[in-house]
């Protein structure tokens, strides 16, 4: 009889190993990185999604590279200090690299750059924490997806009513026995909330890529930190 994978011990003494070596391949690419490209920026991300930056390293790839995640080896990668510093100067975007923020490597100019990530956007459902971005109010009657204008499915009014939705089956259709407010503009949404929003089609999210800071290594080769500027009234942006 074939012996239980479910039993198979692995020694903690392996898994550090594995952690320390993939630790120092991502220091070793991120450094060979900054040495193939001509710019470092420093970006944090709004409405974080994994498909969207996924989309993103795809449009860049060839062109420029991204890193996200695991801030400390990203600052150990750059360096901590002048000493440290891989190229001059660039240590200083490691005291940056805080919340949700990676690193973008590239040879583009920097006119270009901004251009590109001032336009990409995109658009995905809201979760629990997100707020909304307009009043929401359903009307007594057949529940409408808003993108096709059609009824909801008939297999979702068990799940409508768990969400807190008043509704009944009126001839095969999800409906409403009573006006319902699904949320008002500027509320901080909850788990049910969303997941309502979601059945509705009604998108509140926005992946966003905003550029924070720019090392290039300057025409004295002491290396140059540029600081973008945030547009006026724009807060921080959510993790």
């Amino acid at each position: 009889m074939p012996k239980s994978k479910r039993n198979k011990l692995v020694s903690l003494t392996q898994t550090e190993k594995k952690g320390r070596e993939n630790k120092a391949a991502m220091i070793d690419s991120i450094k060979e990185t900054a040495d193939q490209y001509k710019y470092v920026w420093l970006f944090e991300v709004g409405d974080m999604r994994n498909s969207a930056l996924k989309d993103v390293r795809a449009a860049w790839k060839g062109t420029g590279r991204i890193f996200f995640g695991r801030l400390r080896v990203m600052a150990h990668a750059l360096g901590t200090t002048p000493e440290t510093s891989h190229k001059p100067g660039l240590y200083k975007l490691s005291s940056k690299l805080e919340g949700p923020v990676g690193l973008f490597f590239t040879s583009w100019e920097p006119k270009e750059v901004r251009e590109w990530f001032d336009d990409f956007k995109k658009e995905d459902f809201a979760r629990a924490g997100n707020r909304a971005t307009e009043d929401v109010e359903l009307p007594e009657g057949p529940i409408i997806h808003r993108p096709t204008g059609d009824t909801l499915p008939h297999t979702l009014e068990p799940s409508l009513r768990r969400l807190g939705l008043s509704t009944s089956l009126l001839r095969g259709i999800p409906s409403l026995t009573a006006a319902h407010t699904v949320c008002k503009k500027g509320d901080m949404l909850t788990g049910e909330q969303a997941q309502i929003l979601k059945h509705l089609g009604i998108m509140m999210a926005e992946f966003k890529i905003r550029l924070l800071s720019m090392w290039e290594e300057g025409k004295g080769g002491e290396g140059v930190i540029t600081e973008e500027a945030r547009p006026e009234g724009e807060n921080e942006m959510d993790e």
